[in-house]
């Protein structure tokens, strides 16, 4: 099979969809792999790696052309025209971008998610990794952005000598929450979870134990803990479906001047009413006198760690995809899972109930 690696072009995202390795091991196996020019120069992964492991190196449109087209993050508005009735395998995250949705129904192409390809567990192999980097970068981010010169209200985490840490709030015990809550508690901070799953919290009071302060999650329990915050992280994922508002515009307003609000779902559409996505380049913005911090690529500023956690995860549904697209989904019942748009037609059902007025299957 032709496989395409293209070049990811959001802003400075430097994940690769496929390693070296990876390349290597697909070539070997009698695949044709062509990776555009440069695209793994973000992760320190130069051309004639790729060269040595057997791919060629092409142009974009070598690599959108390919039977199985492997990326990092979803197509943007202007690769829509490189979009045709081939295989693509990516996070999507379609539920929240009906243009893309459109995009891919109308050029027939197969597209699988990265995000809703969901074991019988319910657990996603393929997030699972990018959450855990998502979550430790909001807690350092969010501290970055407490300081006084990045607008914060001057509050260091981990306090010092009579002086108390700052309050963190992490909404959301799942996989990047969790992460986050781990990062926050070792750096020192007054943490506090909430989250609707009480045995969750459970389990996350008996990991962190009196370091932690674990809330139930209310609409009334939910903004008196966002009040009393300097830190707030939203970590609220619903698989495949926009997130929800948990934190509101008013909330936001009563805040303490200088507080952070980091929105690791805004891939997702976001869990504050007053997310829209930012750029590693252009990351914040000022809600009230509040910081807002909704970039929608987090894991691409750490692009050697996240490219290297996310193929470990993803090219062993990539060989099975080279193999035979339609035997591996059938297959699979956690690769069908993933599957968004096929034929002409939504298949993943949280994106059809999002944009009724797209043919569904």
């Amino acid at each position: 099979m032709r496989i395409g690696v293209p070049q990811e072009i959001k802003n400075r995202e430097t994940r690769v969809a496929l390693t070296p390795d990876g390349a290597r091991a697909l070539t070997a196996q009698g695949h044709d792999v062509l990776i555009e020019s440069g695209a793994g120069a973000g992760a320190f992964l130069a051309d004639e790696a790729y060269r040595d492991a057997g791919a060629r190196v092409g142009t974009a449109e070598d690599a959108w052309a390919a039977d199985l087209v492997l990326k990092v993050k979803e197509p943007l508005e202007s690769e829509y025209g490189f979009l045709r009735d081939n295989t693509l395998f990516t996070f999507l995250h379609l539920a929240a971008n009906e243009p893309l949705a459109r995009a891919l129904v109308d050029a027939r192409t197969t597209a699988i998610s990265y995000d809703t390809v969901q074991l019988d567990d319910g657990s996603l192999p393929l997030l699972t990794p990018m959450s855990v980097i998502a979550g430790r970068l909001a807690a350092s981010e969010g501290a970055h952005h407490l300081l006084s010169p990045q607008g914060g209200r001057g509050a260091l985490l981990s306090g010092a000598p009579g002086a108390a840490g700052a309050r963190v709030v992490v909404i959301g015990g799942g996989v990047a929450g969790s992460a986050a809550l781990a990062q926050v508690v070792a750096m020192g901070a007054d943490a506090v979870v909430v989250d609707v799953d009480e045995a969750r919290l459970e389990a996350l009071a008996r990991e962190h134990g009196e370091r932690l302060r674990t809330v139930v999650s209310t609409p009334a329990n939910v903004e008196r803990e966002v009040l009393d915050a300097d830190l707030v992280i939203g970590a609220v994922l619903v698989p495949g479906r926009p997130a929800p508002t948990v934190v509101t515009h008013a909330t936001v307003q009563r805040m303490r001047p200088g507080s952070v609000l980091v929105d690791i779902a805004i891939d997702q559409g976001g869990c504050f009413e007053d997310s829209r996505p930012t750029t590693h380049d252009d990351p914040t913005y000022r809600v009230a006198g509040s910081l807002l911090y909704c970039v929608a690529n987090m894991p691409g500023a750490a692009g050697a760690t996240s490219t290297a956690a996310l193929s470990h995860v993803t090219f062993p549904y990539v060989e099975a995809l080279a193999a035979g697209v339609r035997a591996a989904i059938a297959a699979d019942p956690a690769l069908e899972r993933g599957v968004n748009v096929d034929g002409g037609t939504v298949r993943y059902p949280a994106v059809a109930q999002a944009f009724p007025h797209l043919p569904a299957a």
